[in-house]
């Protein structure tokens, strides 16, 4: 534990003192475990929880007398524990604030009387004893620096004297020294996952900032400037004694809606400092808030000013810059003029931080004109810049867009719009923060706009709409209805209709409308938005007029329909992240859910409030289904109280609602915590209930939650008790529907994983099922069919029914795939199946060994590993493994050569192979010249004892083969020497 705080733990460099524990999240993470050891010591280890401190570890608690209760004596501001030491000391003594704790068993129940501030207390205690396994046992065990020898210490002192204190020493010694390398273990993950800065980042970051800084109302910041000019030869301007702290700059700056701020731009990201001390020229160095990314995520939180105004930046297209190898903090990415169109919305990429660097280059080291990317030129978006009519279609957008605040229909333009170029896009894509979900797949791709040419007639319906524009443009709110209803009797589906309210104009005065006072005006603009909004490029366009902002206003409305339409209206803009960051960012999440939160959830004999109460609920639950593709979206229905809702909707029987329910529910099962809550809640057994649904989507949706809920062991078990194993069993039946196939095959592959669940599914015929699936499908259905029947392997039953079901030869097949899901999952079923004798002449005579063997050679570790471990069985189980292995031309060395790997899967695998090979004399004098023993000799100390000691029986095995192989090995290289 003393090395973890001396080494791992963040501390105040600041001020003087001591220093305290910076408040961070790697600091969380080491204090929750020091926490949890600490409390759970005296239940797990009584013996040593009784063992007296040599001191005590003191500190300045925030736990009044009033905390504690039976076992502790308390007289007015003193508290001390009814146990006492031998010398008749309380173990426990709280005077005034000034905390004396002297075993670990007293420690125990005080963390547990601690409740929520558990950590605080455990901070302080840290805080005031820096290393404190020398108050436990003694000033001879503390850390130091280089090597540490305290244990053999010890272990002499054992030797030399049968004290049992010394013996209590040496386990607790030994305990604490685990905790110390689970400790630095977690903190060297917790470091690796940073994203670090360096000098040229945050150079970049300021000098495009600067350009859209100034005096203007539109400009992100009033100004930004660094605090010193001299910059040093590394790049950073803090000055050395504050560079040592990672320390790059200082910045003030002053943005229009707050105080200037003076900020730290360090190693491990931005934060606020104390400003400039005054009187003096100097800092407060010591940092006053959390620690952001970068600026702009840093001035995202402070000013909604900054926020608003780079929203209206026009987009600017920016070069590609060179990066440095160790700038290891921005993404390598493609160039700008070389982007593949479909890289639009599911690009799971950090635009902002590509974009930011991108604009300095562009700016002080290149005057050429740069192309835009295809994904703009498709949108409509060439020679966005230098087109004088797309400059006037903004101004116009503009002045129209304006009129929202006035809040009246009739003072909406009546200017007349010609067909105007595809919207711009703005700088609010270029500093959005990208951290969306990384298996999100969103369902927008970009399509080409269609223009039309000079030439070309365009459709009745295009110059029906024209005309009824300028209706909606100048008249009277009653006016402004009759047009509205009048353009739904078109059919607003077909896209000519779509792009023509676009082109027209009329899409910008539909969302003004929406930020009027007349409810009737915004339930007919609403009405024609959520039918157009199926369109990809009208979605787009919504949020580029800041429609969504209005939308999510809306959702406060006293109006349940109009609350409705603007739900499902979000429910369509929102498929593609932009747009879901958008409703996050203002509040949209927190109302939607809400939206969910009715008064009952029953099946049958609703009254009409009820009903609308029942409809607002659905159109909620549509929204947060399209929101819940984002990562941060996830966790944000989370906190806003949206789990427990969903439980509750889960049990109605009206399917329109329960779809859009379980359709959240498995967007949210990737993440751990609503795994964890669809379990505790007791949401399983409505999963499984709706898997007998009638309607296919459902089905679909609910067997990919438990798809994705089942990686858990207690789901699996739930899945079983709730009769979920019959119907997805059934549903293989429906193999036309691929999407259910895929869920299903998914589901069953997991619950699979459990040995009970693969008992039921042979009573169901799975594995016949299965097999009769494995020709004709997409991969994504292969991939989970072939995970089931490796699972289903577990049994040998199972593996015959494979083979008489002839499934051996399509198994075997897949292996000469490219798909590296696959790959993993057919090496592991292969290899299970060649464990039986009569399924390994099969796989031979197809040649399948060779195969498994090409695979050692895929750049994907988990491959080698599964086909590493698939050759194991195949060389037991063949009539002449040696002969068969040397046919194969360097078969032999590519194995030999993956003791090099430094996958620890990998090398257990060839080492298990290994052992097998080595039974032959001739594969064995093979492997020798190839030069095994040097390499399995090296691993001994680092790996293979280890795994002598596993939990694993086939790695126990395994790694004893390998090592005695070694000895065998020295034994015939010494014959061969000296004879």
């Amino acid at each position: 534990m003393g090395a973890a705080l001396a080494r791992a733990a963040q501390w105040t460099a600041a001020g003087s003192g001591t220093g305290t524990l910076e408040i961070t999240p790697l600091n969380e993470s080491l204090l929750n475990q020091i926490v949890k050891f600490a409390e759970d010591f005296s239940t797990r280890h009584p013996q040593e929880a009784a063992f007296v401190f040599r001191e005590p570890l003191e500190w300045k608690t925030q736990l009044g007398c009033s905390a504690f209760g039976e076992g502790y004596e308390i007289d007015e501001a003193t508290v001390q524990s009814e146990a006492k030491d031998e010398d008749g000391q309380p173990l426990l003594l709280l005077t005034a604030s000034n905390l004396k704790v002297r075993n670990f068993d007293q420690l125990s129940h005080l963390l547990q009387i601690a409740v929520e501030k558990k950590l605080k207390e455990a901070q302080a205690c840290l805080e005031a004893n820096r290393d404190p396994i020398v108050k436990i046992l003694g000033p001879e065990y503390g850390t130091v620096e280089g090597e540490d020898t305290s244990m053999l210490r010890l272990l002499e002192k054992m030797k030399d004297d049968d004290d049992p204190q010394t013996e209590m020493k040496m386990k607790i010694a030994i305990l604490l020294h685990q905790l110390d390398i689970q400790l630095l273990n977690s903190s060297l993950k917790h470091i690796s996952q940073d994203v670090r800065l360096n000098p040229a980042a945050v150079n970049n970051e300021v000098n495009l900032l600067k350009n859209f800084s100034g005096k203007g109302e539109d400009t992100v910041l009033e100004s930004l400037e660094y605090t010193s000019d001299y910059t040093f030869s590394n790049g950073c301007r803090a000055p050395p004694w504050r560079q040592v702290h990672g320390e790059i700059c200082y910045l003030i700056i002053k943005p229009h809606d707050t105080d200037p701020l003076c900020i730290t731009c360090s190693t491990a990201g931005v934060f606020l400092n104390g400003g400039e001390i005054k009187g003096k020229d100097e800092i407060d160095y010591e940092r006053k808030s959390d620690v952001y990314k970068d600026i702009v995520t840093f001035l995202r939180e402070r000013s909604p000013k900054f926020v608003e105004n780079m929203a209206k930046q026009e987009f600017t297209f920016f070069k590609e810059p060179t990066y440095e190898k160790d700038d290891q903090h921005v993404e390598a990415v493609a160039k700008v003029s070389g982007q593949s169109p479909n890289l639009d919305d599911n690009t799971e990429k950090n635009v902002y931080e590509k974009k930011r660097s991108s604009a300095e280059k562009s700016r002080s080291t290149d005057k050429k004109i740069l192309e835009p990317s295809m994904k703009w030129k498709n949108i409509g978006l060439s020679a966005a810049h230098s087109d004088k009519a797309a400059r006037e279609k903004e101004q116009r957008r503009r002045s129209t867009v304006s009129g929202k605040k006035k809040k009246k229909v009739s003072v909406i333009s009546s200017e007349s719009v010609k067909i105007q170029p595809a919207l711009q896009c703005k700088t609010s894509d270029v500093f959005e923060e990208v951290s969306e979900s990384s298996s999100e797949t969103d369902e927008d791709e970009e399509q080409p706009v269609r223009h039309q040419e000079g030439g070309t007639d365009l459709p009745s319906e295009y110059w029906g709409i024209q005309k009824l524009s300028k209706y909606l443009r100048g008249g009277n709110p009653t006016a402004t209805v009759i047009a509205l209803c009048a353009m739904r009797d078109f059919n607003l589906a077909q896209e000519t209709c779509q792009l023509a309210i676009r082109d027209i104009g009329c899409l910008e005065v539909l969302i003004n409308l929406l930020d009027t006072e007349e409810i009737k005006c915004q339930i007919g603009s609403l009405k024609i938005l959520k039918e157009i909004s199926q369109n990809t490029l009208i979605r787009h366009a919504i949020a580029d007029l800041e429609g969504l902002q209005i939308m999510v206003k809306i959702l406060d409305s006293p109006d349940t329909d109009l609350k409705c339409l603007a739900a499902e209206t979000i429910a369509n803009v929102a498929r593609f992240k932009r747009a879901r960051r958008t409703v996050r960012h203002y509040g949209g999440i927190k109302r939607l859910v809400g939206l969910l939160d009715c008064m009952s959830v029953r099946s049958t004999g609703l009254t009409p409030y009820q009903e609308k109460d029942t409809e607002k609920a659905r159109c909620g639950a549509l929204a947060l289904w399209s929101c819940s593709k984002s990562t941060k979206n996830k966790e944000a229905i989370r906190k806003a109280g949206g789990i427990p809702l969903l439980a509750k909707w889960l049990k109605s029987s009206h399917v329109d609602i329960l779809t859009p329910v379980v359709g959240i529910l498995q967007e949210c099962a990737s993440e751990p915590s609503y795994r964890l809550a669809i379990r505790t809640e007791g949401m399983i057994e409505n999963l499984v209930k709706n898997l007998s649904s009638e309607h296919e989507e459902l089905q679909t949706h609910c067997a990919s939650a438990i798809f994705k809920c089942a990686e858990d062991k207690e789901t699996r078990d739930l899945v079983r008790q709730h009769g979920g194993l019959q119907p997805l069993s059934a549903l293989l039946g429906n193999s036309e529907n691929k999407r259910l196939l895929a869920a299903v095959t998914g589901a069953i592959w997991k619950c699979a994983i459990s040995e009970e669940n693969v008992s039921k599914f042979r009573e169901y015929k799975v594995t016949e099922a299965l097999v009769g699936l494995l020709t004709d499908q997409p991969e994504e259905v292969l991939v989970n069919i072939v995970g089931a029947l490796g699972e289903c392997c577990q049994e040998p039953v199972n593996r015959s029914i494979i083979r008489k079901c002839g499934g051996i030869p399509p198994l075997v097949k897949l292996l000469t795939g490219t798909n590296q899901a696959l790959l993993v999952n057919v090496t592991k079923a292969v290899g299970a199946c060649a464990t039986e004798p009569e399924n390994m002449m099969i796989i031979d005579r197809l040649d399948g060994v060779r195969l498994l063997w090409s695979l050692l050679k895929n750049p994907n570790p988990d491959v080698q590993a599964n086909a590493a471990w698939a050759i194991c069985p195949c060389i037991e189980n063949a009539k002449d493994a040696g002969e068969m292995v040397r046919s194969f031309v360097g078969g032999l060395e590519l194995i030999v050569n993956l003791l090099k790997s430094k996958n620890k899967e990998v090398l257990a695998s060839v080492c298990a192979a290994i052992t097998n090979i080595a039974k032959d004399e001739e594969n064995l004098a093979v492997i020798t010249d190839h030069g095994v023993v040097p390499l399995l000799s090296k691993l001994v100390n680092t790996l293979l004892l280890a795994m002598v000691g596993s939990t694993d029986e086939t790695l126990q095995e395994a790694a004893a083969g390998c090592i005695a192989n070694i000895r065998r090995l020295a034994l015939a290289t010494e014959k061969a020497k000296y004879g």
